[in-house]
């Protein structure tokens, strides 16, 4: 059974940092491109950062660029998003997802659609 697990969320002061953890199960996250989305409170999804299959590059959007970092762990089948510098803004659900297409990730978009998806993990930057 395919799954997608997330945690490391919780309450944060601005400034603050959190690692947000998206655990695979029933599948190897190395062969599938990963993403991270974050809903925000009566507003639509947003894709944040994803990493790629081929060279494991990242791509993230510009308003986390230089504050969020994606990377993954093949031998533990995990995906981290390293949140620095948040914003009371950066306050939502945050999801991971995963897909085997490879475009699904590319070096200026992250496409929504994908094939699995995590419950979420909420983050709050607040003082």
């Amino acid at each position: 059974q395919v799954q997608l697990v997330e945690s490391g969320g919780g309450l944060v002061q601005p400034g603050g940092s959190l690692r947000l953890s998206c655990a695979a199960s029933g599948f190897t996250l190395a062969d599938y491109v990963i993403g991270w989305f974050r809903q925000a409170p009566g507003k639509g999804r947003e894709g944040v950062s994803c990493i790629r299959i081929s060279d494991g590059n990242p791509y993230s959007v510009d308003s986390v660029k230089g504050r969020f970092t994606i990377s993954r762990d093949n031998a533990n089948n995990t995906v981290y998003l390293q949140m620095s510098s948040l914003k009371p803004e950066d306050t939502a659900v945050y999801y991971c997802a995963a897909d085997y297409r490879s475009y699904y990730c590319s070096g200026s978009a992250i496409y929504h659609d994908m094939q699995f998806w995590g419950k979420g993990t909420l983050v709050t930057v607040s003082s």
